[in-house]
Order: C-alpha cells, then sequence, then structure tokens
C-alpha cells in the first residue's frame, strides 16, 4: 500500500467515526419517536440525578444494558454495512471505534467499569455549552430542559441541522427595544417558537398584544431590572437610537448611553442573575451589535457606538458565565432606518432559526462582505483580547 492509499484511508477511517456518531444521533432521535426503542431509552433518563449522579447502580447498569449497548450496536451494524458494501478498509476504524462504545457499555452494566462517559460525569456545571463539541452543559440540557431538543452526542452538526441545538419553549425571554419594529418582530417569533416573551421598553405607553408581559425601564436603571431578569432565562439588548448627522456633546453622549453603555449595565446585572446548577447551561444573552461593526452605516456617532458595544461584547466573551451571542444585522426597515431593505419579521425569524442552530455570531444582511470581515474581526480580536487582558471574576447570586 502506498503513502498516498495510506492517507487516503485515514480520511475515510476518520469520516467513519463521524458517520458513526450520525448513526448514534439518528438512533438517538429515533428513541424519542419510536415506541419500542422509547422504552429502552427511558432507562437512561430515568438513570441520573440533576447533577448527573447515578440514582442507583441497579438503575445505572440497566440504563448501560438497555440503551447503550443496542445504541453501539446499531452504530457498529451501520459501518460495517458500510465498509463491506464500499469496500473501503479505512471505514472500520469506524466500527473499531463503535465497538469501544460497546464494550464500555457492557462493562458498566456488570459494574466491572466505575466511570462514566465524559458527558455524564456527576458534579456542578463549570462550562457554558459549546458550540461544535458536546460537553456536559450542553447535554445536560437534553436530560433536564427539554428531552425532545440536543440529541447530539459529540458533534452538534445534527442538531444544527435540525435547529434542535437550542431550544426556546417554554423559555423566558426579555427583549429590550420591544416597542419598536424589530422588538416586536422578535417577540412574535419567540412566541411562535414556545417562548414566554417579556418587553422591556422605554415607553410605557407602547401597546402590545394580550398576554406579553410589559416591563418599563430607562437608560441608568438597569439595576432595577434585576428582580425581573432573575427569573429570565434569555435576554435580548435589541434598543439603540441613531443621531444620524448629529455631532453634537449631547448626540454624543446619548449615542455612547443608549447604544454601548446602558447595553454593558445590562449585560452585567443578567450575568449576575446566573446560578448553579442551571444557570450556566440555560442562560444567554443575545445582543444586537449590527453590522456597523466592520461597516459603514452613513451615521458616524451610531458606528461608533455600536463599536463599541461590539468590542465590549468581545472582551466580555472571554470569561462570560453565559452564553453570549451577537446578533449583526444589515439595513431593514424601522423607525431608525426607514429606507432599510429587508422586513424586520423576516429578520426576526432569521435571527431566532439562527440561533436555534446555536449559532454565536448572527449575520443577517444582504451585503455579502459582512459575511467574510465579520467573522475575521471576531477572530482576530478574541485572540488579541485573550493575549493581552485577564481573567475575570463574576458574583453569581445563589438561587
Amino acid at each position: 500500500m502506498t503513502l498516498g492509499t495510506m492517507a487516503v484511508q485515514c480520511i475515510w477511517g476518520l469520516g467513519a467515526i463521524f458517520m458513526a456518531e450520525v448513526v448514534r444521533d439518528t438512533y438517538h432521535i429515533a428513541s424519542h419517536t419510536f415506541p419500542p426503542l422509547q422504552t429502552l431509552h427511558n432507562w437512561h433518563h430515568r438513570a441520573y440525578k440533576r447533577d448527573f449522579t447515578p440514582v442507583s447502580g441497579e438503575l445505572y447498569a440497566k440504563a448501560q444494558l438497555y440503551n447503550d449497548v443496542p445504541e453501539s450496536l446499531a452504530m457498529m451494524a451501520a459501518i460495517a454495512v458500510l465498509a463491506l458494501a464500499l469496500g473501503l478498509p479505512g471505514l472500520w476504524l469506524g466500527v473499531l471505534y463503535s465497538g469501544g462504545f460497546l464494550l464500555s457499555a457492557l462493562l458498566r452494566a456488570q459494574g466491572w467499569l466505575l466511570t462514566t462517559d465524559l458527558t455524564h460525569e456527576p458534579g456542578p456545571l463549570d462550562t457554558i455549552p459549546r458550540p461544535w463539541l458536546v460537553n456536559r452543559s450542553y447535554h445536560w440540557r437534553h436530560h433536564f430542559d427539554n428531552v425532545n431538543a440536543y440529541y447530539a452526542g459529540n458533534f452538534t452538526v445534527l442538531d444544527k441541522l435540525l435547529g434542535t441545538a437550542l431550544s426556546l419553549k417554554n423559555k423566558t425571554v426579555a427583549v429590550t427595544g420591544a416597542s419598536g419594529t424589530l422588538g416586536r418582530s422578535l417577540m412574535t417569533a419567540l412566541a411562535q417558537r414556545g417562548a414566554k416573551p417579556i418587553a422591556l421598553t422605554t415607553s410605557p405607553g407602547a401597546d402590545f398584544p394580550e398576554g406579553i408581559t410589559v416591563q418599563s425601564w430607562q437608560p441608568g436603571q438597569e439595576a432595577a431590572l434585576q428582580p425581573i431578569l432573575q427569573k429570565v432565562d434569555i435576554l435580548i439588548i435589541n434598543h439603540g437610537v441613531n443621531v444620524h448627522r448629529d455631532r453634537t456633546p449631547a448626540a454624543i453622549n446619548l449615542s455612547l448611553e443608549v447604544n454601548a453603555l446602558s447595553a454593558l449595565r445590562l449585560m452585567d446585572v443578567f450575568m449576575e442573575t446566573v446560578a448553579p446548577p442551571a444557570g450556566m447551561a440555560i442562560k444567554e444573552i443575545w445582543v444586537n451589535t449590527s453590522e456597523a461593526e466592520v461597516g459603514p452605516a452613513f451615521s458616524p456617532l451610531y458606528e461608533v457606538s455600536k463599536r463599541l458595544l461590539g468590542d465590549l461584547v468581545t472582551l466580555r466573551r472571554r470569561d462570560a458565565p453565559c452564553t453570549i451571542r451577537k446578533i449583526v444585522l444589515g439595513p431593514f426597515k424601522s423607525a431608525l432606518n426607514p429606507v432599510g431593505i429587508m422586513s424586520a419579521s423576516w429578520v426576526a425569524w432569521a435571527v431566532v432559526a439562527l440561533a436555534q442552530r446555536d449559532i454565536r455570531n448572527i449575520i443577517v444582511t444582504i451585503n455579502p462582505l459582512t459575511y467574510l470581515a465579520f467573522p475575521f474581526k471576531e477572530l482576530t480580536q478574541g485572540l488579541y483580547f485573550r493575549l493581552f487582558s485577564q481573567t475575570a471574576k463574576h458574583k453569581q447570586t445563589p438561587k
């Protein structure tokens, strides 16, 4: 076998490992929809307490025998059939990989292997959910947030494709700028996906649909929102002001206060409410920073204040106790931008759909350059902040 042939078979082998994980995730989804498999899979969900400690040794052993063993056999069988059909030796690496899970499950079922797999290790959660690789916080949500989401075992690709990488069902979501065009559209899109929106508005007289909880606030009064934010799962910071061509001192102060500083204070107040055990896994902040982070908006103070907000969000992401998403939007029609091209309802639909696929930087724009410039800016700036800033400690409010 030549060196080139060996390299090709190694690539097939790595692909077989990924395919085995796809089979695992597909089997997992079937275990939540097909009654005979559901009966077996229920043992797995019954086996753990909220901190992933086993309910009992007997339940844990049965969960391994009735769920993990057939799941591993399905992975092995699917890749073996593919290897035989295609005649590619490298695919047998996927069979060997799956066999490792089968052996571990059999040993645990007999009580001969006392350690569990990484996604079910007992103890408090200590990291936020990862976007591409499943960790304990990501999988914790499948057990204790929504069993009909977060199906992925190791790679989150299938969840992203299905829109099950973030469940909004029964989530309490507070939206600032709620009386604006995008704020209203976001609350509608969220409600359609089972969320419970709260309108945080600086316009006390604004009219909202029946059933929407409304909370008035003003920039500078962020600390007063802590009691309500304590009960909020997702905070969407969406308020803003556009002074257009004005460059007076008052316009400068207003732009910085509304577009950047009040948003930063809201983030700080919300992060203080992230309490164990569920806070790190479930709580999130979405910040509407605008594509003005990387391009002109033809409104200098809007650009300056939004870029400042974007830079601060990137900095705070380094050690935030919860997931922070950026919403990077192009021109949509609203009171701030009456000549916008996109409709607010479509933008809101796209934002929520991408969030459900666990996209951390949500870009919705007609400008193709933003899709290139923003990821580069975020990557390089994030690296710079990592190298030249220190980790901060966040105060957490226990429940």
